[in-house]
This record gives C-alpha cells, structure tokens and sequence, in this order.
C-alpha cells in the first residue's frame, strides 16, 4: 500500500470491568477533557457491547506517530486503574486506507 493514500490508524480496545454502567459514564465524561486534548486523536467513540458486557473505545489517529505517543503516555496508563479493568483489555490497531466521505 502507498503510504500516500493512508488516511491515518484506529485503535479498538475492549474490556470487562467491574464498575456499574452510571459510574462508567461519570468516569469516561470526566476524563473527556483529557482526550480532547490528545494531539492526533481525530475521533473517539465509547463503546458498550450489551450482549457481552464488555466497554470499549474505538480511536481514529491521524498518524502511527500520533498513537505510539498515546500508547506511551500516562493518560493511557491509567484507563486500567480508571475503569476498572478485569483481566487484560482486548486490543486491536488497523490502518485506515481510504474513507467513504473526507
């Protein structure tokens, strides 16, 4: 693939934890600030999969550089401790190559 042509790189991170559905949401909101902050992040969606009760965050970076820098950083260090996480999160990265609207 021209690296050209990429149109930047998402990251989809999953997990159990053990906190209830209201104090996720007052954690992910308080945290909110700190994410619109990250230099690269273009989007980011929180993600609640009912049927198998795992949350998640689905980040859309403008550039690898931009998330190895969130990968390195504090603010991804403590989502484990932040929300609670059981076990070890699923993790996942992608390259986007092309995009339906610009």
């Amino acid at each position: 693939m021209d690296s050209s042509t990429q149109a930047g790189i998402v990251l989809l991170v999953k997990f159990k934890t053990s906190l209830s559905p209201d104090e996720m949401e007052r954690r992910y909101k308080k945290r909110l600030p700190e994410f619109r902050k990250l230099p690269g992040l273009l989007q980011k969606y929180y993600l609640h999969d009912s049927e198998t009760d795992e949350w998640g965050g689905l980040y859309i970076w403008d550039s690898q550089e931009s998330l190895n820098a969130y990968l390195a950083s504090d603010l991804r260090k403590s989502i484990p401790d932040a929300y609670q996480i059981i076990g070890s999160p699923r993790i996942e990265t992608a390259t986007v190559f092309d995009t339906l609207r610009t």
